[in-house]
């Protein structure tokens, strides 16, 4: 049995285990280690870590805020019928581009127009009415001035009755005929105020009539209206309008229509960077393709996704030959304060024992953990802040060594 090849792989087992899993407590047994040497012999040299690290400076850069998102019609409308009717025109085909106020879908006027004459007639019918019933008020009105004049007219020969009877030159007959000429002016005077209001009725009653027509007028006109359905606004047809012959009842669909010139560019930004977006401010976007377009914010969202904590955001920009669709994927850069920021390898970023996204620095001979915030990956590596002005940056060998270990540095050049 060959034993030899079994112990050589359960040492270097071992040895893997050792150095991936308890590599701190490793660490720290050399470091006792090479204390105590250094006690025993004070001429051997203390053991440090060897690493490459890189100067970096801080620089001053767009932070521009990066979120991934879609394209959006400004506008997206499913147009549907108010009334009830057969189509009788062609059908617009979808893709069709259609101006504002375009007719999309006609419907058979049945017996809508005699409906409009017959409410006409009964419009001109009543407003004829009008001038009868205004002549007989002031015919009204002079009844009740002449019968006022005949109440004054009795109470003077009323008086002059009663005087003279009084005197004895006038019988009680002739006092009792002026009292009956006043009662009767009286019951003239109640007449003609009930023929004054009886003509002011008659008046009302005829405007009321012409109101009354007028509404069935604009009523009729109205439900003309309603068989041609037009485009509220200039857009492209996302589906066919309906067919020739289909029996439209109210609230079925004539046809889809969208918007795309403007065209909206739609992400979601985390809560994190939502305070450094403004509305108003410039962005731009690449789509598949790498074409890019420019716009600006126009809405932020002021209430959270309650799934992802985000917040929606738009912007809007030109579309004149409608080549940007509804739906395409963008990744939108939205412009924000400048900040100091380091450019630095993509590799040099490490995680501590408590997660923490961050690098390692070299200081007097020493490593150490800084923590950083990422603010932007690209091509030629991550910007980074959380950095002082200056750093020595290890960018080899920081996944072996922890803070306070001693390094032998070798710089590989300034950033």
């Amino acid at each position: 049995m060959k034993i030899f090849p079994i112990l050589t792989a359960l040492l270097v087992s071992a040895f893997l285990y050792g150095l991936v899993f308890e590599r701190d407590a490793l660490m720290a047994i050399a470091q006792n280690s090479g204390a105590a040497m250094e006690a025993t012999d004070t001429s051997d040299a203390v053991q440090r870590v060897s690493v490459v690290a890189m100067a970096s400076a801080a620089q001053t850069i767009d932070s521009a805020v990066i979120v991934r998102g879609q394209t959006e019609a400004v506008r997206q409308l499913t147009v549907r019928s108010e009334t009830s009717g057969l189509v009788i025109n062609t059908p617009l085909r979808k893709g069709a581009f259609v101006e504002e106020g375009a007719e999309m879908c006609v419907l058979n006027p049945g017996t809508s127009q005699v409906r409009l004459a017959e409410a006409l007639a009964r419009l001109a019918e009543a407003k004829a009415n009008i001038p009868s019933a205004n002549s007989r008020l002031p015919e009204a009105r002079a009844r009740l001035r002449e019968a006022e004049a005949r109440i004054e007219e009795a109470k003077i020969n009323q008086n002059a009755a009663r005087t003279l009877a009084a005197d004895g030159y006038a019988s009680d007959t002739r006092v009792a005929a002026a009292q009956a000429n006043l009662e009767s002016a009286l019951a003239a005077v109640t007449s003609a105020t009930a023929g004054i209001q009886s003509a002011e009725g008659g008046m009302q009653s005829a405007q009321a009539a012409v109101q009354s027509a007028q509404a069935a007028v604009e009523n009729a006109e109205r439900e003309i209206s309603k068989l041609t359905i037009i485009a509220p606004f200039a857009g492209l047809l996302e589906s066919d309008t309906a067919e020739l012959g289909a029996l439209l009842q109210p609230g079925a669909a004539c046809a889809t229509l969208i918007q795309l010139d403007p065209i909206k560019l739609v992400g979601f930004v985390p809560e994190t960077q939502v305070d450094r977006i403004t509305v108003g401010a410039v962005g731009g976007a690449r789509l598949t393709g790498e074409r890019e377009v420019r716009g600006r914010v126009t809405f932020l969202s002021r209430s959270a996704d309650p799934l992802t904590r985000t917040f929606r955001v738009e912007l809007e920009v030109p579309n004149t030959d409608l080549s940007i669709r509804d739906g395409q994927t963008v990744e939108i850069a939205i412009a924000s304060d400048g900040a100091d920021a380091h450019l630095l390898p993509g590799s040099a970023l490490t995680l501590d024992d408590q997660g923490r996204l961050g690098v390692r620095v070299a200081e007097d001979g020493i490593a150490r953990f800084v923590p950083v915030s990422l603010i932007r990956d690209t091509m030629d590596g991550v910007w980074v802040n959380g950095l002082p002005a200056t750093a020595d940056v290890i960018v080899v060998g920081q996944e072996y060594v922890t803070d306070g270990v001693p390094v032998d540095v070798t710089m590989r050049g300034v950033n």
